[in-house]
């Protein structure tokens, strides 16, 4: 049996505006229809002995990664929350505990939510062949067959075949940092290295045993924050002291650097890390001017740009080497050879305490969404959409009064000692400090537009009384 382990724990700031700390890049669709963690899990259709996967991810965004399965019909045995992100070896370690409860000892296929590969079937080949070598007791990894002495990629050097009859699979001679460019040549010219890519297959317990004779202390506190944990829904909580406590590391640097069970496995299957706006560019579609382009945009003299339109059109004349991206709230203009410094925008915004840097306007909830439409000092306009059946908390407000105005849909309203149904071109008021929950009780989303008034407008200005979604 393989157990698919989905990490989904990132933030992607180098993706940004787009990409936001509470909508990271895996939980977009940056190269198809399908979000990133969507094609991750899909692609593993019709891979030999699969199991129902792990996902790991931010507890921030349970509810999205949830929904995101439940839309492409893919169910996962158990959704593990981490409290605080501890790098990969920690969130590996936690799933093989999670894998291994019910007294299996299963095959772990390890891969990152944000990751593009462009050929699938060589993805399912290379597993067949890493499942062979991981029941011996190795430790396998994918290397990547590069395309160009890149220096944003951490390589891999192949040592001796494994069989003499086949270079299929490789003993693993050295992890090699991220080089210079005429460092990264001569790996290419030498046909010996592999680009890293994160992803690994292993038995969960070869997996342990070799964390816990490295770095034992992070097997004893991922023990700990697994007997603590709770479950909540279909979620794992794990217990934040105990995860807080326990060494971050990643898979390379904890085990497959000091292990003489690594094993290299070449992959060759379009793969991209999407590690910036300039990666998406290269695996992107491009017209006839070398320009990728996305949503509602006219370019006129325009070569070899990546340009985006999120919300209104967008127009580009005489552009160059660019990367232009627009959403509801911010606008990124960028030469294309300096993308990678969008994380130090990132945290200036992050610095200054603006809301660009963690939420897009539009806002996701595990009930529907809400995006923000207006707001002046003392008032907000929100359009608000509930999913079918879904129900908000019961709740109130200490600093403003809510007016809801129902444009599609039916609302059952809860106020005060009341409940009672609303339904299009209705509306109703909530006075300051009163108890009230919102409902959907129909087939299709409830939209209502809700104005705010009061001073102050906060998100934090909800006391909560019940919630059928686990949020204190």
């Amino acid at each position: 049996m393989i157990i698919p382990v989905i990490l989904s724990g990132g933030a992607g700031t180098r993706l940004w505006p787009l990409s936001r700390e509470l909508y990271p890049k895996q939980l977009l669709p940056l190269a198809g229809e399908l979000t990133m963690l969507q094609e991750t899990i899909c692609r593993l259709d019709g891979t030999v002995g699969l199991g129902t996967p792990l996902v790991v991810c931010n507890e921030s965004h349970r509810f999205m990664v949830a929904e995101q399965l439940r839309c492409v019909k893919q169910a996962a045995s158990a959704i593990i929350l981490e409290p605080v992100g501890r790098n990969t070896a920690p969130a590996v370690a936690v799933a093989a505990m999670q894998a291994m409860a019910g007294g299996d000892d299963p095959l772990l296929l390890v891969l990152p939510a944000d990751h593009v590969i462009g050929d699938a079937a060589a993805l399912r080949e290379a597993v067949a062949v890493a499942a062979v070598e991981a029941e011996k007791g190795r430790l396998i990894t994918f290397g990547i067959v590069p395309t160009a002495p890149e220096t944003g990629y951490g390589y891999i050097r192949a040592g001796a075949p494994l069989s003499a009859t086949s270079d299929e699979a490789f003993a693993v001679d050295a992890f090699v940092e991220k080089p210079d460019l005429q460092t990264a040549r001569t790996y290419i010219d030498s046909g010996d290295y592999y680009w890293n890519s994160g992803m690994f297959l292993f038995r969960a317990s070869v997996y342990l045993q070799q964390l816990e004779q490295f770095v034992p202390e992070m097997v004893v506190h991922c023990r700990e924050a697994l007997a603590s944990a709770v479950s909540d829904l279909d979620f794992v909580r794990l217990g934040a002291e105990a995860f807080a406590a326990c060494p971050g590391n990643s898979i390379d640097y904890a085990v497959m650097e000091k292990t003489s069970a690594a094993v290299v496995i070449p992959l060759d299957a379009g793969w991209s890390d999407v590690g910036s706006w300039s990666a998406l560019w290269e695996i992107g579609e491009k017209d006839d001017q070398g320009n990728v382009t996305r949503g509602d945009v006219l370019a006129e003299g325009t070569r070899n740009c990546y340009l985006h339109a999120g919300s209104r059109m967008v127009a580009a004349v005489g552009l160059e080497d660019h990367v232009v991206v627009e959403t509801a709230d911010a606008v990124l203009v960028a030469a294309r050879d300096r993308v990678q410094d969008v994380k130090e925008i990132v945290a200036r915004l992050k610095k200054q305490g603006r809301e660009e840097a963690l939420l897009h306007r539009r806002v996701n909830r595990p009930w529907g969404t809400y995006e923000c439409i207006g707001h002046a000092p003392r008032y907000q306009v929100k359009k608000i959409v509930v999913s079918p059946g879904a129900t908000l908390s019961l709740q109130l407000h200490h600093h403003r009064a809510e007016h809801w105005i129902v444009v599609k849909g039916t609302a059952r309203v809860s106020r005060g000692d009341e409940t009672f149904v609303i339904s299009e071109n209705q509306s109703t008021y909530i006075p300051l400090g009163v108890l009230h929950r919102l409902e959907n009780p129909g087939k299709i989303p409830l939209e209502l537009i809700e104005v705010q008034s009061g001073s102050y407008l906060g998100e934090d200005d909800i006391e909560r009384f019940d919630d059928t979604y686990g949020r204190a």
